[in-house]
């Protein structure tokens, strides 16, 4: 009997956090996994990293080419890279701004790009789109990082319905706090002595990264998307976290603006 290959799937920002716990759980579950890192010569892994910066283009190009010459296809992709991005609107740099939706926007769309010609020439494919749970809603001090989250989410459902024709899945999967170096690597604008903002946002960024140090285990995540790849039609959104950031979503949906806006600022402590 012809032993059926494995699903070839293609891991963004695969080099630690969710996307190493991710790439991980799916090779222990036979999958043949590539991730992908902007520099992937500095890092250890168990699975295959392939060079890869989601703010260039050119980048993209090689990548995606390099693993369909490797594997001769492309099943499955989850864009999950990402970069956090914290400070008060008025007083983050256009550049950081520009910076936080090329990495969480652009990025992850011109990646869907690059590998929709061979989904679309096996007339199968399935991508996860690794948003947030505050990408639901506008957060304090997190605002941009909301706003392009949120862009993902709802370019997602658009390009769902674009795909029908070809069978290609696509799907959000929004994650609340999880434990990783998010914090480490996230943009946060300095909190200036004498600032308008020094108090609130330095108070709000303590409680910010208060909980991702409290956050759920990246395994968590994986287990999630291992669960959306086994279904045959996964549903438009997915949410993982502790149930009151998924509830959250839920009272905004029923909840009147400026009711939810003051639960906000009492959670935040503003």
């Amino acid at each position: 009997m012809t032993e059926t290959p494995s699903k070839v799937v293609l891991i963004t920002g695969a080099s630690s956090g969710i996307g190493k716990a991710i790439a991980e759980f799916l090779q222990s579950k036979n999958f043949t996994v590539f991730g992908t890192s902007r520099n992937p010569g500095r890092q250890k892994s168990s699975f295959p990293l392939v060079a890869l910066d989601v703010t260039k283009p050119e980048t993209i190009t090689s990548a995606v080419a390099e693993v369909i010459s490797s594997a001769g296809k492309i099943d499955i992709l989850i864009n999950n890279a990402g970069i956090g991005i914290t400070g008060p609107i008025e007083e983050t740099p256009d550049e950081e701004i520009k910076k936080a939706f090329d990495t969480n926007y652009f990025g992850p769309v011109n990646v869907i790009k690059a590998v929709l010609p061979e989904m679309r020439k096996n007339n199968s494919g399935l991508i996860i789109n690794v948003t947030s749970i505050a990408g639901y809603m506008g957060l304090p001090y997190r605002g941009i990082y909301s706003a392009s989250k949120g862009a993902l989410e709802i370019t997602t459902e658009a390009f769902r319905m674009e795909l029908k024709d070809f069978n290609i899945k696509m799907t959000n999967i929004a994650p609340g706090d999880f434990a990783t170096n998010i914090a480490a690597g996230r943009y946060h604008a300095p909190v200036i002595k004498g600032s308008p903002y020094e108090e609130p946002y330095g108070n709000t960024l303590k409680i910010m990264n208060q909980h991702v140090d409290e956050g759920k285990d990246p395994l968590l995540m994986a287990r999630a998307i291992y669960s959306i790849i086994q279904e045959k039609d996964p549903k438009i959104h997915y949410k993982v976290g502790e149930p009151l950031q998924k509830f959250s979503i839920v009272l905004k949906r029923v909840l009147p603006d400026k009711i939810y806006e003051k639960l906000l600022l009492k959670h935040y402590k503003l």
